[in-house]
Order: structure tokens, then C-alpha cells, then sequence
């Protein structure tokens, strides 16, 4: 007798978006004065000198590092939470660097033992790996910003994302506040996806563990940081996640079995970019020219820029389906994100990166004039 057949897992998973760019994005490079990509945020600046030369004086790394990281890295998350972000009461045991926060953010719900029958809630617009998180666990997700909307059903989980990806919106901390009591009085564990938190334009951003958000105590919560953004350290992929001791015990418990550990000298790096805030501000103030460069030059344009006081997009629309704009700036030799990426809600936004070189940029600047 022949095996069942098993279902391959990537067919519990959404269609990967950006493959649906590639007609586009060839039409882009069309343009006799080349490509202007805005559709994925990555950095294009320098790395900061202090995390190279932390990197390099740490390369000779000859043992096996330890998942929960060395003292010093945990300390460094602490100190900058509480120096940048208001975070009091966090001690070495709510604290876990790990390995890119996309990864830890798709893993999360397998790794604490959310699966079939358990419902996660994401946000109304979204960055796809919240879905791929649940779904790679067999749990049902849920898109919606209303916590009345979710009904008398109790989630296993519930994902925060402010600033948001893509649309840039910040929540106010009484929502966040009345987020996290929902939470609680039900047992929902609530994970705020905090990596924009220094690319903010127009106000300062709440983290889900300050004070006035949690009421003193981390208990249920978990607030995920990356520096990808806020220090072009994405090809070192350094993020950590902090929050409830408990819950991150259960993730060191598990991750530690299975060999998930940042390498050493990413540790180092990690710790001075995040005891230096001097690049972050260079960094904060080239994107913010960047980004009042390419808003006037899209409004001028016919576009209306909602939301969008924070991360490193713009949510722009011009009132039709996403796809006819990213063809419309396709044929500008532009390419974008369209909204429909991230929740039938974002069906006529696309998302306008404005992490590219200053010349790319400018570059959009005219052809959008």
C-alpha cells in the first residue's frame, strides 16, 4: 500500500505577492532612464560605521552562540526602549534577539502552539506575514481593526502593527491601552509589531509596553523591534523581541530546540547600533527629505496621501483599482506595491517606498511632474 499523500506546505500558504510585480517591474525597466523601485523598503544607505566596526572586531567567532544571546545584547534592547521609547520594569528574561523580525513574526503562532481551531486576529490592512504566521499553523486569521467585530469568539492571538505597514497610521495610546485590557480580560495574547517605531514624521510613536499602555506590567504582551529600518542593518537581520518573561521563556524553550540563534558577532553589532543614536537621526533626516520630496511631487500628481505620519511609505491613491496605478506608474518607469497586497481594504492604495537613493528618487520627482 502507497503513502498518503501529504500536502505540500506551500499550498496553505498565500500566493507569494511580489510575484505578481514581474510583468510590471519589466515595463519599469523599460524606461530609457532605468527603473525607479518604491515597491519593497529596503535600505540603500551606508551601514553605520559603529555596527561595521563592531561586526569586524567580533568576526572571530569560533563556538556555538547561545539562543537566549549574551547579556550585553539583551541589556542594549533594555536600555534603548527605555532611553528612546519610555519602557520601564523590563529585566534580561523579557528580552530575545533574534534572527530578522519577519522570521519571528512567521513562526510565532507554530511556536507557541497556536494551530487548528484557534483564531488570530490581524490588522484590516496588513503586511502579508501575519497570515502566512497562522496559516503555516494550520489557525484561522481574521482581518479586521474592530475588536467588536471579532465577536464572542477569544482569539489565541491578536497582532498590533502601529506604525503600520503599509499605510503608515500610528494608533493613539488610549486605543493601544484599550487594546491591551480587551486582551486581558479575555487571555489573548497581544503582539505589537513596533519595527517602524523611529520612522516616525508627524508625532511621537507609543510603544505597547510603555506605562501609559500597559499599566506597569508586560504580562501578555509582547512588542517586536528590528533595527533593519532605523539602522540599514537589514542584511545583518537583527531584531529582538521583549515583553511578557513568561511568554518569552516559552519561545527560548522551544527556539532553543531547535537551533534558532542570532550569531555572535551580529550580537556585537547590534549592541552598538543600538547604544548609538546619532546614525539613527543621520538616517531619520535623510529619509524625512526624501519623503516631503516624493508627497509633494505624488499630490501634484493627482494622488491623495492617506495616513502615512509614520514608516517609510506612502499610502497613496488616486481613487482606482491599486493594479491600473502601478500600471499607470509603471509606464513611468516607476514601480510600486499595490494595495490589494496587503487586504481587499487597501484595494485602491499602493504603497510608495521612499527608501531609495536621493538620485532615484529625484529621478521619480520629474517623472511624476
Amino acid at each position: 500500500m502507497s503513502a498518503p499523500a501529504r500536502r505540500a506546505v506551500s499550498q496553505r500558504l498565500p500566493d507569494f505577492p511580489w510575484d505578481g510585480l514581474v510583468e510590471h517591474a519589466e515595463r519599469a525597466r523599460s524606461h530609457p532612464d532605468g527603473i525607479v523601485d518604491l515597491s519593497i523598503g529596503t535600505p540603500v544607505d551606508p551601514t553605520p560605521e559603529v555596527a561595521q566596526a563592531a561586526l569586524a572586531a567580533a568576526a572571530d567567532a569560533p563556538g556555538y552562540p547561545t539562543t537566549i544571546g549574551i547579556p550585553a545584547v539583551r541589556q542594549a534592547a533594555i536600555d534603548w526602549l527605555a532611553r528612546n521609547h519610555g519602557v520601564t520594569g523590563l529585566g534580561l528574561d523579557g528580552v530575545l534577539p533574534v534572527v530578522g523580525s519577519k522570521e519571528l513574526i512567521a513562526a510565532l503562532p507554530l511556536h507557541l502552539g497556536i494551530g487548528p481551531g484557534d483564531l488570530v486576529v490581524l490588522p484590516e490592512v496588513a503586511y502579508p506575514t501575519y497570515e502566512v504566521g497562522a496559516a503555516l499553523a494550520g489557525a484561522e486569521s481574521l482581518a479586521t481593526d474592530s475588536l467588536t467585530a471579532i465577536g464572542p469568539r477569544v482569539p489565541a492571538l491578536l497582532f498590533l502593527n502601529s506604525p503600520s505597514n503599509p499605510t503608515g497610521r500610528v494608533l493613539p495610546t488610549a486605543h493601544l491601552r484599550k487594546v491591551v485590557e480587551w486582551c486581558r480580560e479575555r487571555g489573548v495574547l497581544l503582539v505589537s509589531d513596533e519595527c517602524y517605531i523611529e520612522n516616525s514624521w508627524e508625532g511621537p510613536v507609543t510603544s505597547v509596553l510603555h506605562p501609559d499602555v500597559s499599566g506597569g506590567s508586560h504580562e501578555g504582551i509582547l512588542a517586536i523591534h528590528s533595527l533593519s529600518k532605523r539602522s540599514n542593518l537589514a542584511g545583518y537581520r537583527c531584531a529582538f523581541v521583549a515583553g511578557d518573561p513568561a511568554v518569552v521563556g516559552e519561545l527560548l524553550a522551544v527556539r532553543k530546540n531547535l537551533g534558532l540563534i542570532m550569531p555572535l558577532p551580529q550580537q556585537h553589532a547590534m549592541i552598538a547600533a543600538l547604544g548609538d543614536d546619532a546614525h539613527a537621526l543621520e538616517q531619520h533626516s535623510r529619509y524625512a527629505a526624501r519623503r516631503a520630496r516624493l508627497r509633494s511631487a505624488l499630490e501634484r500628481a493627482g494622488f491623495r496621501v492617506d495616513h502615512s505620519e509614520a514608516s517609510l511609505y506612502l499610502w497613496s491613491t488616486r481613487g482606482e483599482d491599486s493594479w491600473d496605478t502601478v500600471a499607470w506608474l509603471a509606464e513611468r518607469g516607476i514601480l510600486v506595491a499595490p494595495g490589494a497586497f496587503y487586504g481587499a481594504a487597501g484595494r485602491q492604495h499602493v504603497r510608495v517606498a521612499f527608501t531609495a537613493t536621493d538620485e532615484r528618487i529625484d529621478a521619480a520627482v520629474a517623472r511624476l511632474a
